[in-house]
């Protein structure tokens, strides 16, 4: 959630940014916040005032009591009762504009950084880096839906039968992979100085409120409804939450955390060829690294997670690229982002497997996530990443190193395994 005084303070950026966002009618909205706080300030300065005044007669009373002036009294108290009268209804007046005001600022996106590109879609994202060589495939090369059946690896009918389209079994050497690509990740973050916690996949409101999934993507989350429960989008939300209403000292930072989550989403009116397969699901597993930072260490702790995921590519011999994300194909909550691609040989195109972002103080503030310094408490940067997201990761490793006599295991991959060669 932007906070009013930036708003205030830095009026025109902060339409130009949420007009590189994509964001409509950033002028109405940003015009309505300030004219609404201006409005929620002028009522409590006369709240005040008028308490004040009533307070100050409510103390004369006795005296003029005692002094025997009852008709001063008299008038004093009916002044205090108009008054009173008054106040209550100025503080009605400012729950009105304060919920008005909340309403509408929470509709607003984050801003993007200065680096982030103009651009409404995934086609106009800049590509900052490729690694990796392309892999050439024979002619008859499967892709990775034909493979799962070919090994009998990961059952999407199955899936269907127990739950419905977008939740596969996995079997076998797929069951075992899965869990070998969770171990080699949390391993390697642990290794990165990440502390592993595992958390609820079950949030509440506030949660989904404070990273911001609520009430941006209400509807792309699944809804336990009996209990008002949200099944996590990203273990992002619980992470992040576990800070939620906290003050840290300066002494405990940066937070590094990471943990591997099952991951739900509805994923509603997807369809078509590239979501064929492990390539879209609305049940897949993930781990996930949260930081917390100083303001001005994000950005460099933002480059340091990118290079923590392209290692994990880099070990896993997947040739990649990384996408600084235009404003428009941006989340609402992201200052900065990096997509990390995987190339799939079979599909001969690029999958996202990875989103390392920014979201400078938007999450902070809603969590009221602060460090205590000098006596003073300031609001603190949240950053999170995929490190990594498992099906379009399995896809690729599947496709890319098929051969004649079955599918090679990567070499960091084979102790996790305890085997080479899914045949």
């Amino acid at each position: 959630m932007l906070q009013i005084q930036q708003i205030k303070e830095n009026k025109e950026a902060t339409i130009a940014g949420l007009k590189k966002k994509h964001f409509k009618n950033a002028e109405e909205a940003v015009e309505q916040i300030i004219a609404l706080d201006d409005k929620r300030r002028e009522t409590q300065n006369e709240l005040d005032s008028t308490l004040a005044k009533s307070n100050a007669l409510a103390k004369e009373i006795g005296g003029l009591m005692k002094a025997g002036k009852k008709e001063e009294a008299e008038a004093a108290k009916a002044e205090t009762s108009t008054l009173k009268a008054r106040s209550k209804e100025l503080d009605e007046t400012l729950k009105s504009i304060e919920s008005e005001l909340y309403e509408v600022q929470v509709t607003l996106p984050n801003l993007p950084h200065s680096s982030v590109p103009e651009g409404k879609t995934p086609e106009e994202n800049e590509v900052i880096l490729e690694n990796g060589t392309i892999p050439t495939l024979a002619e008859d090369a499967l892709a990775h839906w034909d493979l799962i059946k070919k090994y009998d690896i990961i059952d999407f009918e199955l899936g269907n039968k127990i739950t419905g389209a977008g939740f596969p079994v996995y079997k076998g050497k797929g069951a075992r992979i899965q869990r070998a690509l969770i171990n080699f990740f949390l391993d390697e973050a642990i290794a990165a100085g990440y502390a592993e916690v595992q958390p609820p996949i079950l949030i509440n409101k506030d949660s989904g409120f404070g990273t911001g999934q609520l009430p941006d993507k209400d509807g792309q989350m699944y809804h336990a409804t009996v209990d008002d429960l949200y099944l996590i989008p990203t273990a992002e939300v619980p992470i992040t939450n576990l800070y939620r209403d906290v003050i840290l000292q300066e002494s405990e930072l940066p937070v590094k955390n990471a943990g591997y989550t099952p991951c739900f989403r509805r994923e509603a009116g997807s369809w078509g060829a590239h979501v064929r397969g492990l390539n879209r699901l609305h049940q897949f597993d993930k781990v996930e690294i949260v930081r917390i930072e100083k303001p001005e260490n994000s950005y460099a702790a933002l480059e340091e997670m990118s290079l923590h995921v392209q290692g994990l590519l880099q070990k896993l011999e997947l040739p990649y690229r990384v996408l600084r994300l235009c404003g428009g194909d941006m989340s609402f909550t992201s200052a900065l982002t990096y997509d990390m691609e995987v190339f799939s040989g079979a599909q001969k195109r690029w999958l996202e497997v990875s989103s390392v972002s920014n979201f400078e103080t938007y999450q902070a503030n809603r969590l009221k996530l602060r460090m205590k310094t000098e006596g003073k408490s300031q609001l603190l940067h949240t950053l999170n990443g995929s490190a990594l997201a498992l099906p379009r990761i399995l896809a690729a490793i599947l496709e890319n190193n098929q051969t004649p006599e079955g599918i090679r295991i990567p070499k960091a991959l084979v102790p996790y395994c305890g085997f080479d060669m899914i045949a």
